[in-house]
């Protein structure tokens, strides 16, 4: 058996007993980023003809909005072409997105553009964002607010 004296054990536990107690409630730590997803379906029509998701982020505080990716849908159609569109406050309307085949998925076509991650263009708060298909007057459109 090992015998321990009491020096040698105060100098083992002096430097744990120095330490700051860990007794308090952790705070709570804030992301940096917000990330939203908004969606949209075009009126006056039953279901989705046609349907826009978005999902966009930003830094706490700031003003500017990254759009990450973009989802468009069509419903009651068996094939379509889409791409999307973006109008930054008091601007003009630009393609965000090229025209794109959507494929078919039951009884509706979709397709979408961009990925996940805080990645992909930055607009101003306000800015619409709306999704089109190629014969199609009506767009559905969302706010990054």
């Amino acid at each position: 058996m090992i015998a321990i004296s009491s020096a040698a054990l105060a100098a083992v536990l002096a430097p744990v007993a120095a330490a700051p107690a860990a007794t308090s409630a952790p705070t709570a730590v804030r992301a940096p980023y917000v990330d939203k997803r908004v969606n949209h379906c075009a009126p006056p029509h039953p279901g989705c003809r046609p349907g826009a998701v978005a999902h966009y982020w930003y830094k706490r505080g700031s003003s500017a909005r990254g759009v990450g990716w973009v989802y468009a849908s069509r419903e009651g159609v068996r094939s379509g072409t889409a791409r999307w569109l973006v109008k930054r406050p008091g601007g003009a309307w630009k393609t965000g997105g090229k025209w794109k085949a959507a494929k078919r998925i039951g009884s509706f076509v979709e397709t979408s553009w961009g990925r996940d991650g805080h990645t992909g263009p930055k607009y101003p708060r306000g800015t619409k964002v709306c999704v089109q298909f190629k014969g199609l007057s009506t767009k559905a459109c969302v706010t990054l607010k």
